[in-house]
């Protein structure tokens, strides 16, 4: 869940090609499938529940305006967890971002049900992920944005190999700002021991 408490500033985040993909495994009861006709409501109530959106409503109106188009893409790059009575519980996407005219990839879109967190699924679906975007593109580095408000998923991306760049064509935001953020996360973490750095 979003902390709205601290200042707010967006990071964005590398993980370079060839590093391996940590093992992260889900609790009994719980398995991986992607994306089927309907569960945009499940995607949307995710991410509302996590305060990405104001409204599931407005959370559904944003997936139908930029995934729905893509359709085809859904059914293979956007995952979920889900519990035995088929209940959505998490999710994430392997999408892509055009930054001056170049196709990379994002980890896009991660959420987990507040009433599930602290069971791993965060760090699951981030993992399975990841290695769904290793094998789409095996030579490419891969990228994701986050923000200080997200500063507890931050450890489950740095442990996934992922840390804070500030390649400038991927800061199109004015309130995104690598070394602010650092320094906001480096009071929040004890374990944040890094910095911005170019690739």
């Amino acid at each position: 869940m979003l902390d709205k408490s601290i200042p707010y500033v967006g990071l964005c985040m590398r993980r370079e090609p060839g590093i391996p993909v940590k093992s992260e495994s889900l609790p009994d009861g719980y398995r991986f499938v992607f994306y089927a006709d309907g569960d945009e409501t499940d995607w949307a109530r995710l991410e509302a529940a996590v305060l990405e959106f104001d409204s599931e409503f407005q959370a559904l109106m944003f997936f139908k305006e930029k995934f729905v188009p893509q359709k085809d893409e859904l059914y293979k790059r956007c995952i979920f967890i889900e519990d035995n009575n088929g209940k959505k519980v998490a999710t994430a996407n392997a999408w892509w971002s055009n930054v001056r005219g170049l196709r990379r990839p994002w980890l896009h879109w991660v959420a987990t049900d507040p009433e599930y967190q602290g069971m791993g699924l965060g760090k699951a679906v981030v993992a399975r992920v990841t290695q769904l975007l290793v094998e789409l593109y095996p030579n490419s580095p891969l990228f994701l944005k986050t923000q200080t408000w997200s500063y507890k998923a931050v450890n489950i991306y740095m442990s996934q190999g992922y840390f804070p760049t500030d390649e400038k064509a991927l800061y199109v935001d004015r309130k995104d700002n690598c070394k602010k953020a650092v320094k906001i996360l480096s009071t929040l973490l004890e374990q944040y021991e890094t910095s911005c750095e170019k690739p």
